[in-house]
C-alpha cells in the first residue's frame, strides 16, 4: 500500500516538474513552420515506444483482467503507470526535433491527471474503508473506476493519433478540416469492427438481452452519424467547393437508410429481425469512396483500395446474413455448434483495415509519401499489415475474457451444452453468473466481507 502511495505521489510531482520544465524551443522552428527540420532523436523514439507499450498493450490488457476481477490487474497497471510515468518525463526531456505548441502537448496531462485519478481510486478501494461515510461513497468510487478504466483506450487512441500528426507537424491551418474527417470517420470504421468481434465472440448474452438484432443499433448509429455529415460537410453559406456535394450526399444516403434499418429490425409481433441494410451502407459508401476525385496518383489508388476494402466488408456481411446465418442470430441456434463461422471474422477485419486505410489517405499524408517515392502497394500492405495486428490483439484480449468467463473444465460434452447465439457460445447458469459478475469493474478482493458471505462467495473463492 505505501508503494502504490509513493506511485500517487510519483505521479503528481511528474505532472508539476513536466509542465514547469518543458521548453518548446521555438527559435529552431522555421517561421511558417511547427516544427524543426531536426529529426527524431532516440530519446524520442524510446518516448513513443513506451507510451505505446503503456497505453496501448499494457492497459487494455489489465482492463480485462479488472473486468473478470483476476489477482494480476492491479501487478499490471502498476507496471503501466510506472512505465507510462516514465514515458511522461522522456516526452520532456528529449532534443533532436522540436514542436511549436500542440493538441499533443496539451492533452497528454490531461491523460496523466486522469491516470492519477484511477490510481487513487484503486489505492482507496484496496484500502477497504466501508465504515460509515466510506460504505455510501464506495459504489460510487467502484462505478467511477470501471467507467474511467474501460474510456482509457479510447482516450489514448486519441492521444496516439495526435501523437502521430505533432511529430510530423499534420492537420494545421486550411488541413484541419480534412485531417478530422479522415481521422474520425477512420477511427469510426475501427471502432464498428471492434465492436462487431466483441459482439461475435462474448457479447450474444447482452444483444439477446436488449430483445434488439444487431441491425437495429447498426442502422441507429448510420442514421445519427448520417444527420452529422449532412450538416457539417460543407459550410451552409458558403461556395460549395472541391467534394462538399458528394460528401453531404453521403450524409444524406446514410440517415436515410439508416432510418430504414430501423424499421426493417424487428418483426410484426416485435421479435428482432436481421436485415442487410448496414451492409448495403458499407457497399454505397465504399463505391463512392473509390470513385473520389483526387489531386494525386498516390491518393487515387490508396482510397481506390479503401473504397474496395469497404465494399468487401459490405458484400461479406450480406453473405453472412443471407447464406451463412440464413437470418438467424447464430449459426446453429439449437446450440450443437461452439465456434464462430470462420467467415464471419472477414467483416470485422475488413472494418479495421479500411478505418486505417482512410485514416492514411490525408492530402499531407500523401504529399509527404509522394515526395518520398513510396509506391501504392507498398504502403497499402504495411496498413493491411497493422490491421492484421489490430485483430490479433483485439482477438487475443477477448480470449481472456472468455478463458475466465467461460472456463473451459467440463470437457467436450459440457461445451457442447452450450447454446450459441451469432455463432459463438453463451453462457449457461455457471457461465451467467460469471458475466453479471464481470458487469462490475473492479479490483479483486474490493467487496467487504460482508458481500463476500452472499450468494458469490463460494464462486470467488474457487479463484
Amino acid at each position: 500500500m505505501a508503494f502504490s502511495l509513493r506511485l500517487v505521489a510519483a505521479t503528481v510531482l511528474g505532472l508539476v516538474y513536466g509542465v514547469a520544465a518543458h521548453e518548446h524551443h521555438d527559435d529552431k522552428i522555421p517561421e511558417g513552420e511547427v516544427v524543426s527540420p531536426d529529426p527524431i532523436d532516440t530519446t524520442l523514439w524510446i518516448h513513443i515506444l513506451i507510451q505505446i507499450l503503456a497505453f496501448g498493450l499494457i492497459f487494455p490488457t489489465g482492463m480485462v483482467l479488472g473486468i473478470v476481477r483476476s489477482r494480476w490487474h492491479v501487478p499490471l497497471q502498476t507496471l503501466g503507470a510506472l512505465v507510462a510515468i516514465l514515458g511522461y518525463f522522456l516526452g520532456h526531456l528529449h532534443g533532436g526535433r522540436q514542436f511549436a505548441p500542440n493538441i499533443h502537448a496539451s492533452f497528454a496531462t490531461l491523460l496523466m491527471l486522469i491516470l492519477v485519478v484511477q490510481i487513487v481510486l484503486g489505492v482507496y478501494l484496496k484500502l477497504h474503508l466501508e465504515k460509515g461515510f466510506h460504505g455510501r461513497i464506495r459504489r460510487y468510487f467502484v462505478i467511477s473506476h470501471g467507467i474511467l478504466g474501460k474510456f482509457m483506450p479510447v482516450i489514448s487512441w486519441v492521444q496516439m493519433l495526435f501523437g502521430g500528426i505533432t511529430a510530423l507537424g499534420f492537420c494545421r491551418e486550411d488541413h484541419l478540416g480534412q485531417c478530422l474527417a479522415h481521422f474520425i470517420m477512420g477511427s469510426a470504421f475501427i471502432g464498428y469492427g471492434i465492436v462487431l468481434t466483441i459482439l461475435l465472440l462474448v457479447g450474444q448474452m447482452w444483444l439477446r438481452r436488449t430483445g434488439r438484432s444487431q441491425e437495429f443499433f447498426d442502422s441507429l448509429l448510420i442514421a445519427v452519424w448520417g444527420c452529422v455529415n449532412t450538416f457539417t460537410e460543407h459550410r451552409w453559406g458558403g461556395p460549395w467547393v472541391k467534394n462538399d456535394l458528394q460528401h453531404t450526399s453521403m450524409g444524406i444516403v446514410w440517415w436515410c437508410a439508416g432510418l430504414l434499418g430501423v424499421w426493417l429490425s424487428r418483426k410484426r409481433d416485435g421479435r428482432p429481425k436481421r436485415n442487410l441494410i448496414p451492409a448495403i451502407v458499407l457497399l454505397i459508401t465504399g463505391w463512392a469512396m473509390s470513385s473520389h476525385p483526387q489531386s494525386l496518383e498516390l491518393s487515387t489508388h490508396v482510397h481506390s483500395v479503401f473504397g474496395y476494402t469497404l465494399m468487401a466488408a459490405g458484400a461479406a456481411r450480406i453473405v453472412e446474413i443471407a447464406f451463412v446465418l440464413r437470418d438467424r442470430g447464430s449459426v446453429d441456434e439449437e446450440g450443437k455448434g461452439d465456434e464462430a463461422s470462420s467467415w464471419q471474422y472477414l467483416t470485422p477485419f475488413l472494418l479495421y483495415a479500411s478505418g486505417f486505410l482512410f485514416m492514411g489517405a490525408t492530402e499531407e499524408q500523401m504529399a509527404f509519401l509522394s515526395g518520398a517515392h513510396v509506391s501504392h502497394v507498398s504502403y497499402i500492405l504495411i496498413l493491411y499489415s497493422i490491421a492484421f495486428l489490430l485483430f490479433l490483439f483485439v482477438s487475443m484480449l477477448l480470449h481472456l475474457y472468455a478463458a475466465y468467463a467461460w472456463p473451459l473444465d467440463g470437457g467436450a460434452a459440457k461445451t457442447a451444452q452450450i447454446p450459441v447465439a451469432n455463432g459463438a457460445p453463451v453462457a449457461n447458469g455457471h457461465i451467467d453468473r460469471r458475466m453479471r459478475d464481470a458487469q462490475e469493474f473492479e479490483l479483486e478482493g474490493l467487496m467487504s466481507d460482508d458481500e463476500d458471505d452472499g450468494p458469490g462467495a463460494k464462486h470467488s473463492q474457487s479463484t
